[in-house]
């Protein structure tokens, strides 16, 4: 499909909200993005396949992929160590390499991608926050698949696809603090149940009872939470002790 500058601010814009709003997760939203790439930027006789990578702080890298084949592209870079995708996530600059063939900079990417049938790659940055770096990896079949025209085009596509993943990932990171927050919520309500069957079963003051949960704890190398889950199990009779809360 093709469209202009003013169909990406559109068109394109809604089209990866939706994605956004539609996914589950970050790895969902990827996945999806990977294969609308792959369909906006291929043209009748140059088909695209695309791989999407992100690296997070603290956080291992989450790779998606259009089809199999370009997970199979990404992964032969990812073992390399190096290549233009790498490259350009980490330069922050486009990297275009019109055939493999004749691309001395990484050997060995450049045999296994020509033996694999795709001899343009396109690696293209997406700017994203903080410490969070991310590229489009785009492969072609033919030499110079590429136009000028075409690498703007991607440059393009990767500032609105910015745009929607920045959001994806707020998005997660919120859903990683609400799930923290249950947790402790829960291993809090848990300890508190605990601690009143100890001061029931001593006749002791709540802070008595906490050391002596504290201190069971520190002798078995368990976990409080796990201590005081076995103290309420004790009393109720069910193997799993929950606590409820309502979102």
């Amino acid at each position: 499909m093709d469209f202009d500058e003013q169909g990406l601010r559109g068109e394109v814009a809604g089209e990866l909200q939706d994605l956004v709003l539609d996914s589950a997760d970050v790895e969902e939203f990827l996945r999806d993005l990977a294969r609308y790439t792959s369909h906006e930027l291929s043209r009748t006789g140059r088909p695209v396949i695309c791989g999407i990578t992100i690296m997070r702080h603290r956080k291992q890298a989450t790779r998606a992929a259009s089809s199999p084949e370009a997970f199979a592209m990404d992964e032969i870079q990812n073992r390399a160590g190096d290549g233009p995708c790498l490259a350009a996530m980490r330069d922050l600059a486009t990297v275009y390499v019109p055939d493999v063939r004749r691309e001395e900079r990484w050997p060995e990417l450049s045999l296994s991608a020509a033996s694999q049938g795709y001899l343009s790659i396109l690696g293209v940055p997406v700017w994203l926050e903080d410490q969070t770096r991310a590229a489009l990896n785009l492969y072609a079949s033919g030499p110079a698949s590429f136009t000028a025209a075409d690498v703007t085009l991607a440059e393009n596509f990767a500032d609105q696809a910015s745009k929607s993943l920045r959001l994806a990932l707020r998005i997660a990171r919120l859903r990683d603090a609400r799930d923290d927050l249950a947790a402790a919520m829960e291993s809090r309500a848990v300890i508190d149940m605990a601690v009143g069957v100890v001061m029931a079963q001593n006749r002791c003051a709540p802070e008595e009872a906490f050391e002596l949960l504290r201190s069971a704890s520190n002798s078995r190398n368990t976990k409080l939470r796990e201590v005081a889950a076995s103290v309420v199990a004790s009393i109720s009779g069910r193997a799993e002790v929950k606590a409820h809360f309502e979102e």
